[in-house]
């Protein structure tokens, strides 16, 4: 009989192993896009990665005969159970061959660790905190995964919803063909708004100065995103650390900023060239010829991601979603982007799907957490 093991991760060598295992899994599958290697480390290293501070994580790797056949993170984050009372263990990192026993035995794991803590709910496939990646793809199988969602195989929910675990929340994407001219609404509304408000557009000469919009940048995600029933508050430090890590990357062609009329940020919508293609090639590796195919993606791409979004409670539906599309339009035609692909938004909130509503968005992927209640 098949012997079956389940051992957490203790050396640098099983965290490899740990990093490695979906590259191995998907090496066929042409919609999979490995994570770079080194941001997979920072991820589990407590000196780099500030959301470990106020969390516990542990690995998990399962063998089937001696051969590795799965993975699992587990994990708790304190700010959510201690603070918000919610007492549950988040999962993620999950990972299997298309084998019931497989599975089961991961989700044990993370079964047997909530119970270990007193926690009577798990929930995945989840993130450390709300800015990693979330879901697990139900729907879209057949197109290729953008650099902040989670890629799956079709088996994967059948899994889960067989271990007993249901859909907890879900996450709708879209796609957005630009057309050649925005339609006249679009347009009225971005002169009526602005006048209206006395809202300002900032423009950037160069990327030092988004540097100090940082952190106003996520004051704003906090207030854009707290009502959601995943809110949890963003911490100085992972604010410092995305600002020194992330930050450095990002083309400021691609960010808009609106200011009301004392200056105070109101709005902000960052996208990106799509590095799906990029992350294909790299491999997991951005050294030494991966950033090549990076910094040709971001020189000529004709597709484009949304990241990250927020709008002060006081400015949804005034109207400041035709500014900042209109601004995101006039940076795209100029760079020759034709597609955008939405990051994952939770199906409830209508407060940001209503910025696709005027170009005919495709829901062209769903993904959801699965929950387990314990007794």
């Amino acid at each position: 009989m098949p012997q079956l093991s389940v051992l957490e991760v203790k050396s640098k060598e099983d965290l490899m192993k740990f990093i490695k295992f979906p590259m191995d899994l998907y090496r066929n599958n042409k919609n999979f896009v490995p994570a770079l290697i080194e941001d997979e480390k920072f991820i589990w290293d407590p000196k780099q990665n500030p959301a470990l501070a106020y969390s516990e994580a542990k690995q998990f790797l399962a063998f089937k005969d001696g051969r590795l056949v799965g993975r699992i993170a587990v994990m708790v984050n304190f700010k959510e159970t201690q603070e918000l009372g919610v007492e549950k263990v988040r999962f993620g990192w999950l990972d299997f061959i298309d084998d019931l026993e497989v599975s089961k035995a991961l989700i044990d794991t993370a079964i047997t660790f909530a119970r270990s803590k007193g926690l009577l709910m798990i929930e995945g496939p989840m993130g450390i905190t709300n800015l990693d990646k979330a879901g697990m793809l139900t729907f879209g199988f057949d197109r290729i995964a953008t650099m902040i969602g989670l890629y799956n195989f079709e088996y994967y929910p059948k899994h889960l919803e067989a271990h007993g675990l249901v859909k907890e929340k879900e996450w709708v994407e879209y796609e957005l063909s630009f057309p050649e001219v925005l339609p006249e609404k679009v347009m009225r509304f971005y002169d009526l708004v602005l006048e209206k408000y006395g809202l300002k557009v900032l423009e950037f000469k160069s990327k030092k100065e988004l540097l100090p919009l940082v952190e106003p940048m996520f004051e704003l995600l906090d207030e854009t995103y707290k009502s959601l029933s995943t809110y949890t508050p963003i911490s100085q430090e992972q604010i410092k650390m995305y600002k020194e890590k992330y930050f450095g990357f990002i083309n400021k062609d691609y960010v808009v900023c609106v200011c009301d009329p004392a200056g105070k940020l109101i709005a902000f919508a960052i996208t990106m060239p799509s590095y799906s293609k990029a992350l294909q090639k790299a491999n997991g590796k951005l050294w030494p010829f991966g950033w090549m195919h990076f910094l040709s993606a971001g020189k000529k791409n004709e597709r484009a991601n949304f990241y990250l979004i927020g709008i002060h409670p006081d400015y949804q539906r005034r109207g400041v979603t035709s500014i900042i599309f209109t601004e995101i339009y006039k940076s795209f035609i100029k760079k020759g982007i034709k597609y955008l692909e939405t990051n994952p938004e939770l199906e409830e909130n209508k407060n940001i799907q209503v910025l696709w509503q005027d170009y005919n968005p495709v829901n062209h992927k769903r993904r959801r957490t699965y929950s387990l209640k314990l007794d």
